[in-house]
């Protein structure tokens, strides 16, 4: 369970991004560009990751950020048969997208979830199905691609590997 209060819990920025997500508070950053308060604590000093469409982007570039390496294989495996929880926000009139891929050790990427476009000024629960069976290990992948609007931003926070929702 990573809850980004303190770091990025093993998550890190993938090589095939443009730009990052970063660790933010919402207490440290202008009023319209992302949520009120973070997901985990519901304060506006909880963390959180985000990516915001600004001019340093350009409309379509994209930050990735990836898992620790999952493996089926150890008997403690929370992932097998697993799903991934996450809590989502996406809000602004020109917001981006938001692609969860499942990514082979050979770098074969299947498309979890799909979002695009503004998805409301709140905090949204998601679960997702992690893929295949045997003992092939993967990663989760987060792909934000930037929008056309500088204060939209997309937030991510909670995410959670589990056998069942």
């Amino acid at each position: 369970h990573c809850n980004f209060e303190f770091d990025l819990c093993g998550w890190k920025k993938d090589e095939n991004g443009d730009f990052d997500w970063n660790l933010r508070t919402s207490s440290t950053t202008k009023m319209g560009t992302g949520p009120a308060t973070d997901h985990t604590l519901q304060e506006p000093s909880g963390h959180y990751i985000f990516i915001k469409s600004s001019f340093l982007q350009l409309p379509g570039q994209k930050a990735r950020i990836s898992s620790p390496v999952l493996s089926r294989r150890n008997k403690n495996c929370k992932v097998c048969g697993g799903v991934i929880l996450f809590y989502y926000h996406m809000y602004g009139a020109h917001i981006g997208s938001l692609i969860v891929y499942q990514r082979t050790m050979a770098k074969h990427e299947n498309i979890l979830l799909n979002l695009t476009g503004n998805q409301g000024n709140f905090w949204q629960r998601k679960a997702l199905i992690l893929a295949g069976d045997g003992d092939e290990d993967f990663q989760v992948v987060f792909e934000g691609i930037a929008g056309k609007g500088p204060k939209d931003g997309i937030a991510l926070d909670d995410l959670t590997f589990s056998r069942e929702c």
